[in-house]
């Protein structure tokens, strides 16, 4: 009996810490919400949005974070940002891989093809994070379902940075992010107004460019998305055909026998 009530006491202090460090870490926000167009049933992804949260993407992101799961043909592929296979060569050829060996039995390095997966921006998980000051900037293939919250949490992470509030202190290279969790994040704000200029002359603001790239890290998260939309709807419409022709021939079945007084 004595075990047991050490037992108790030793998880309420427990507790009583776990509840100390959130308190600590900041109170926790509700995420920005927005209508996004590939949220419905029958959504579909705003192929404009696309290719401006591409081109976010690679002139803002591109430098620290990686899409190792995404191969530049995807680019142009139905259900994407549908670049046409021209753009998407071009934009694959600006950048450099390494290949080989060739016949004298050396590595070489050549422009990329649609066949090649996105470079990585370090050589490896190392040379990320000593660039980064410590801090791994993690990979943006499924970053969205890594997340709780999914788009809103990206968005709302984008458009947190905002001075600290009276009383807390960061260290030197952390900044304040009220949808962070902790409130506390090694990455600077990477966005400003007009940082990008977009190819289809909308204005680049912060928010417009937070809602494009969240746009395409989801895409690049589930790139299959309108397709499984299309196929379920199709299953559903099946469904009920099928739920009417049996209801149909089980009512006439039913008719043929007689009933008993």
């Amino acid at each position: 009996m004595k075990n047991f009530f050490k037992l108790i006491k030793f998880l309420i202090l427990i507790s009583s810490l776990i509840i100390s460090n959130v308190y600590a870490a900041g109170e926790k926000q509700d995420l920005l919400k927005v209508d996004w167009s590939f949220k419905s049933f029958f959504g579909k992804f705003d192929r404009a949005s696309l290719q401006r949260g591409y081109q976010v993407y690679s002139e803002v992101c591109a430098s620290c974070h990686s899409l190792k799961h995404l191969s530049y043909r995807n680019l142009a592929e139905k259900g994407g940002p549908e670049f046409t296979e021209l753009e998407a060569k071009a934009i694959a050829s600006n950048f450099e891989v390494t290949d080989g060996p060739n016949s004298d039995g050396e590595m070489f390095e050549r422009p990329a093809k649609l066949s090649d997966k996105f470079v990585m921006p370090y050589a490896n998980t190392q040379e990320a994070i000593a660039a980064n000051g410590g801090a791994y900037p993690p990979d943006m293939s499924v970053l969205v379902k890594a997340r709780g919250g999914g788009a809103n949490y990206i968005y709302s992470v984008l458009m947190g940075y905002e001075d600290p509030p009276a009383g807390v202190e960061l260290d030197d290279g952390v900044y304040y992010n009220k949808y962070m969790y902790g409130n506390k994040i090694k990455m600077a704000s990477p966005l400003d107004d007009d940082i990008v200029e977009y190819a289809d002359g909308t204005r680049a603001t912060v928010d417009q460019m937070a809602r494009d790239v969240t746009t395409f890290l989801q895409w690049t998260a589930e790139p299959h998305l309108e397709t499984r939309h299309k196929m379920g709807f199709r299953v559903i419409i099946y469904l009920i055909v099928l739920t009417i022709l049996v209801y149909f021939s089980m009512k006439k079945i039913w008719s043929r026998i007689e009933t008993k007084v």
